[in-house]
């Protein structure tokens, strides 16, 4: 039972469980946005997509970067693969018994006693593995991104435009994604780039994109999650200081005015 509730709070954490303090408080959060902040501001503008709202759908999918698929594969966005993609196949991996966190890096398992660990069979990822080629989809070279950070990011990025250019595309299959993609191209034309950076079309993009069937995610409680993100690391006020006063990503995140 330690265990399992260990586990629960680790996962709310990550997540959703930092309530009763900012985000800006937290480092590992920080650290996350901080690579992936001008990177997604810059594809957004390009784009016709609202940077606060993806940066907050990132830090959700992957858990602020630690979740351990997202580690691997860069797929920080957990978009599935289509066909001809790689995707990470089954991994025998341990997890640490106390916490229930999975961990792939063959020199922290080393760091374990036996006993501390949980071996299991992961069934295998159905999301998009940005990894490059021979690792692409194999069990090889799991820490790849680990060693590699300027690729980390340029698959961070690499994953980012595939959501903002083949998923959010008129002519995508799921209609939610289309339709979203008129309405912010629409909505570009007639306001200018300024309404991406708008508190409200962020939260109406956010509405259009999930909490249905056939959506990014059909929970309800998914949308909630992200807007409560995005509102409580001010990513709205984060891409508009970096955007507009041209701040670095440290002053736009300490800025407090």
């Amino acid at each position: 039972m330690r265990r399992k509730l260990l586990s629960v709070w680790v996962i709310a954490f990550l997540f959703t469980g930092l309530h009763g303090n900012s985000l800006r408080d937290y480092e590992h959060v920080k650290e996350f946005y901080e690579d992936l902040a001008q990177v997604t501001i810059d594809l957004a503008i390009k784009y016709n997509t609202p940077p606060a709202a993806i940066l907050a759908m990132a830090g959700l999918e992957s858990g602020y970067g630690q979740g351990y698929i997202a580690r691997i594969t860069g797929n920080i966005l957990s978009l599935g693969a289509n066909k001809g993609d790689a995707k990470l196949p089954p991994l025998y991996l341990p997890e640490i018994v106390d916490s229930g966190t999975i961990i792939f890096d063959e020199a922290r398992i080393e760091t374990f006693e036996d006993d501390d660990l949980e071996w299991k069979m992961r069934p295998g990822s159905l999301k998009k593995d940005y990894r490059p080629q021979p690792y692409s989809g194999t069990p090889e070279n799991l820490t790849y991104f680990k060693h590699h950070p300027k690729e980390k990011l340029s698959a961070q990025r690499k994953n980012l435009e595939d959501f903002m250019t083949k998923w959010l595309n008129t002519r995508y299959q799921f209609q939610v994604f289309a339709e979203t993609r008129r309405y912010l191209d629409s909505m570009v034309k007639e306001y200018g780039k300024a309404v991406l950076f708008s508190p409200e079309l962020n939260m109406r993009f956010l509405e259009k994109i999930g909490g249905k069937p056939g959506s990014f995610n059909y929970r309800k409680t998914w949308r909630n999650k992200v807007v409560w993100i995005m509102e409580n690391a001010e990513l709205v006020k984060l891409a508009r200081s970096m955007y507009y006063d041209n701040l670095s990503f440290e002053e736009a995140w300490d800025n407090n005015n």
